[in-house]
Order: C-alpha cells, then structure tokens, then sequence
C-alpha cells in the first residue's frame, strides 16, 4: 500500500521586542534565572496585564508579509493547562477572532516550480517559562513566561519532509527581512511542532494526525517527519490503528516517542481575557504597517536575476538573509566590469565555502567589499592564481589585511613573464620525453600533465594559460 503525508507546520516565533508582551519585564537572554520577572508575567493576583504595541506591530507585520487577512476585530482569550512553567495556570492568547488568517506562502519545489502553501492564521501569545531538568529534580526559570511569542500555523498542504524542510527554510528568511525575531533556534527563538498523518494515495480524507514536538533544528524537523511517516506507514500496513497523540523526537534515537494523548480545543477551556480589551485594528493602521515591510526575499531574488543577470539558483543562494543579500549586491554593484559572474562565482563559491567552514553568514566574514572586489581584479588581469587567490581570501579573514599586502608578504605574484616561463617549460619537456609522445600519439591531457608539472616547479605562480600557450607552441614543433 502506497500512502501520501499531509503535514501541517506550527512555527513559535519570539519577537524581538525590549519587554514583554503584557508587562514591562527585559526580554534579554541570558540573564540570570528568575532576575527579568514581576507580578503581572508571574501570575500575582491582582495585577493586570497591558498589551505591548510593538509586539502587536510585529505581529501584523508578519501577518501582512504572508499575505493575511487581517481581523478587523481581535481579542484575547484564556487558554487554561496546568504545567510547572505556567505560573498562571493559563496563557494568554488568541482562540477564534485571531490577529489574522487566509493567508499563504510559495515553496520552490525541485526544478523551480512553486507551491503555494495555506497559512491558516497568525495571533500573538505569551510564552511559558523554561524547566531545567536535573538528575533527581526540576528547576524553573521564568525568565521567558510573558515574552510575546507570534504563532504561525499553516494549512496541511505539505506532503514530504523535504516540502517541510523547505516551507520552514523560506519561512525563517522572510521573517530575519522583517526585524522581527532573530530566529535562534538554540535560544528558543524559534520552534517548531508538526501534524503529520497518512493517508492512502489519492485518497482526501485525512488520517489520523501525530504531533511532534522538541525538535531543535530544521534537520531535526525532516528527520522526525521522516521517522513518523515509515512508523505510521508500518502500523496501517499491519491494519492497526494510528492514535491521535503527541510524540517528542528522541534526537538521541532518533525515533519519535509517545509523550500524551493530543489535547483538543476543548481541553483547554478557552474563554476571552476578562483583563484585556477587544482591539481593532483600522485600515489606517494597517497602512502604516505596509509602509514598513522591506523588499522580501523572493522579489528580491527575482530583481537580481533581472538586473544582473544571475541564474535563479545563484540568487536564491545570495538572498537567503538580508545581511548577506545587501553585501552581495554591494560587491556586484560596485563591480565595474558588465559580466558579473567573476564576482558572483566568488559569492557563491570562495566566500560561501569559507563562511560555511565558519558557520556564519557571507557579510559576517569581515571582508571589506572593496578588498573582495579587489581579489577578483588580481585573479582576472592573472596577477595571481584562483588557487593563490582562495588562500589570500583566507588570510584577509584571519588577519583583516589587503589582498595587495598579502599577495607582496607572501610574494604570491603570478608569473607571466614569457622568458622566465620558457626556461620552466624546456626543463620539464627533458624531464617528461614519454609526455610529448602522448600528446604527439593524440592523448589531450599530457599537455594538462605537464601543466601541472611547471606549476609545481614555480610553487604555484606560473600562468597556467601563458604555461599553455608555451606548451602548445614548443610541441607542435617537437
């Protein structure tokens, strides 16, 4: 039996405002446990919580950046479960008028074709405190009980972990343009649970869903889904029933485990937030929340292929955060020359490698636009080597030089002169008599073997197309 996922994706995101969303504690992470409360995010009878706008804001500008309808009328409501890092024994938050919903977003599946995803509706939240879990006891720290938190919960339209992967990638980046979160998965800034079921292929009613949670890293996300779709697929195949529960993802294991049977909307008792007002929220208001939404990635992926001509696949790479987009198209504006693949292939290539290797983003490398643009004159004029040129790159980052007083200390000058090159090229040519009799018997890449041959002989610096032209000459008259 074949069976197709349906996955639905609930994304917590913390906002990244300088209190919380009802009172006036810092929000500041890190901080000593317990040191950012009061009564009002602890629960103290008789304190009354106050909405923080910003908060509000930043919700509505997510909304608006996922195409929402936004409620022209919202409330709070009273979601109620007793839990140790509850200290009210209810969260405040949004059950049927939330601050949006319709909305959606469009996933590149593989090939370039787009999917559109359903975002059934964005509200505002607070979040729960943490517990830390020692060997015989459990610690709470209520530094984050209150911190606004933005959930984003889409439609079940997703139906492979890679499609999850990928919702949750695009997600993340158009969320780091807004300003909005900083989206740090290993602060809690950023989490994720999934509903996943099975249902046979080509079939439309749902299965039975499973919802996972404690999952750290989108790589996690994938390799739950994973998990949970050959372990459902295993109990249908055996005709046993698939229970309706919530599953944590044992990365240990890597294996889903049963945590509870799922609570539904009944179970946690909502009721509107006698403390807070109903808002609504104007059409001018909503006006001035546009105004502040940037350039998002997609279009901003799609202007550089138009105006500098680069591929879909080179955009998407540059764009990914706005940081690294606003340094990439610095370094290919100030470009001079009209073909900008030289600086886009160092983009995607040299830089992207070392930023990698340096888990950071390409503009946190600390390479100053010029000096990039800089390297990649010396490689086109054939001042230096491309393998020449990665190491200088390398040393610009670890000692914050130029590449022209890298190139001078470590006298990396790539050798052009015709004489000199000559005199390289007549010593391996009596080094290598079996080399000119394969090129002459018509095997094309002795002549790459002796290439390489000089280049060792000049550590490097010879002009690997000057070293070429030389070759071809000296063994057509051989």
């Amino acid at each position: 039996m074949t069976y197709e996922p349906v996955i639905g994706l609930e994304v917590h995101l913390h906002l990244k405002t300088q209190t919380k969303a009802f009172c006036g504690c810092s929000t500041e992470f890190g901080q000593e446990p317990n040191s950012q409360v009061c009564p009002v995010c602890l629960g103290f009878p008789g304190s009354l919580p106050v909405l923080n706008k910003t908060a509000l804001d930043y919700g509505l500008k997510v909304a608006l950046a996922l195409n929402c309808q936004i409620q022209e009328y919202t409330k709070f409501d009273r979601k109620n479960y007793f839990y140790p890092d509850l200290p009210k024994n209810y969260q405040i938050s949004q059950y049927d008028l939330p601050l949006s919903k319709n909305g959606f977003l469009e996933i590149a599946l593989d090939g370039g074709k787009l999917k559109r995803i359903g975002i059934r509706r964005v509200h505002l939240e607070e979040d729960a405190g943490k517990l830390i879990h020692q060997e015989d006891s459990s610690l709470i720290d209520f530094n984050r009980a209150g911190i606004p938190l933005l959930e984003i919960v889409s439609e079940p339209g997703l139906n492979s972990p890679g499609e999850a992967h990928e919702y949750l990638t695009t997600l993340k980046s158009i969320i780091e343009y807004l300003y909005v979160s900083d989206c740090d998965m290993e602060k809690g800034s950023l989490r994720c649970d999934a509903n996943i079921s099975l249902r046979k292929t080509g079939q439309q009613d749902l299965g039975t869903k499973a919802e996972l949670k404690n999952m750290n890293s989108f790589k996690a996300v994938k390799e739950a889904l994973t998990f949970e779709i050959e372990r459902q697929a295993e109990l249908l195949n055996q005709k046993k029933t698939v229970v309706q529960e919530t599953r944590s993802w044992d990365v240990k294991n890597l294996e889903t485990v049963s945590m509870r049977t799922k609570e539904e909307a009944q179970d946690y008792r909502y009721f509107p937030e006698p403390d807070l007002p109903p808002f609504i929220l104007s059409p001018d208001k909503i006006t001035e929340i546009k105004k502040t939404i940037p350039e998002l990635p997609r279009d901003k992926m799609l202007r550089f292929v138009k105006d500098y001509g680069l591929s879909d696949y080179d955009a998407k790479i540059l764009v990914a955060t706005l940081k690294d987009a606003n340094f990439s198209e610095e370094c290919i504006r100030l470009y001079s020359k009209n073909d900008k693949k030289p600086i886009v292939n160092w983009l995607i290539g040299p830089i992207l490698y070392e930023a990698n290797s340096r888990n950071c983003n390409l503009s946190d490398l600390g390479v100053a636009v010029k000096d990039l643009i800089g390297l990649v004159d010396f490689v086109e004029r054939q001042e230096i080597s491309y393998l020449a040129a990665k190491s200088v790159l390398s040393e610009m980052i670890n000692i914050k030089d130029s590449p022209a007083n890298i190139i001078q200390k470590k006298n990396l000058a790539q050798i052009s002169d015709i004489k000199s090159l000559e005199l390289q090229v007549g010593e391996v040519l009596k080094e290598n008599p079996k080399s000119i009799q394969d090129y002459k018997a018509g095997k094309g890449n002795a002549i790459m073997f002796l290439v390489g041959q000089i280049m060792k002989k000049t550590g490097g610096k010879a002009n690997p197309k000057v070293v070429q032209e030389i070759l071809k000459r000296r063994l057509s008259n051989a």
